[in-house]
């Protein structure tokens, strides 16, 4: 899916992969390390800490940076 400025809600797009990969919520808060609970607030905020983004990243293998770096060329 693309995504515009206007809509990038990185938590859902991260929601939304690890989905796609096929991994449980668990899974990923015992990598980060983290509360599940924490990652559903995750999935709910529409921006993150860079380095939170960061971490989630290298876990899942999976650069969220590019949504953002597609933004950075157009302007």
């Amino acid at each position: 899916m693309a995504y515009t400025k206007g809509d990038i809600h990185i938590g859902n797009i991260i929601h939304e992969q690890l989905r796609k990969d096929q991994r449980s919520v668990g899974w990923l808060a015992r990598e980060i390390p983290c509360t599940r609970n924490h990652l559903y607030k995750v999935f709910r905020r529409p921006s993150l800490d860079t380095d939170l983004l960061l971490r989630i990243s290298q876990v899942m293998n999976f650069n969220f940076f590019q949504y953002y770096a597609a933004e950075v060329k157009k302007g």
